[in-house]
């Protein structure tokens, strides 16, 4: 006697996979949600190579941000740029 399980007994491990798929896609759709729906930014920190809040780089002064503007509008020749990041005591 089979006692209604039959055949599809072996279809079972199927709902425990889809079950715990299901549970990870909840958890990851919550923690999304809660964190404002920016994952990895922490700390106050911008994932590398995204300006920060404001628009701001992070660990750039406001004169350096200007600086590197100008010399991308192309207001500033490459010696022009360097040197007055030297004045600013500021890395290239």
């Amino acid at each position: 006697m089979m006692w209604g399980y039959g055949l599809d007994m072996g279809w079972m491990w199927l709902w425990g996979v889809l079950m715990l798929l299901g549970i990870a896609l909840l958890v990851l759709v919550a923690v999304r949600v809660f964190s404002g729906g920016r994952a990895g930014y922490q700390g106050g920190f911008p994932p590398p190579g995204q300006p920060g809040p404001g628009g701001h780089w992070p660990g750039r002064s406001r004169a350096r941000q200007i600086l590197d503007e100008r010399f991308a509008k192309g207001e500033l020749t490459p010696d022009q740029y360097r040197e007055q990041v030297r004045v600013l005591g500021e890395e290239p």
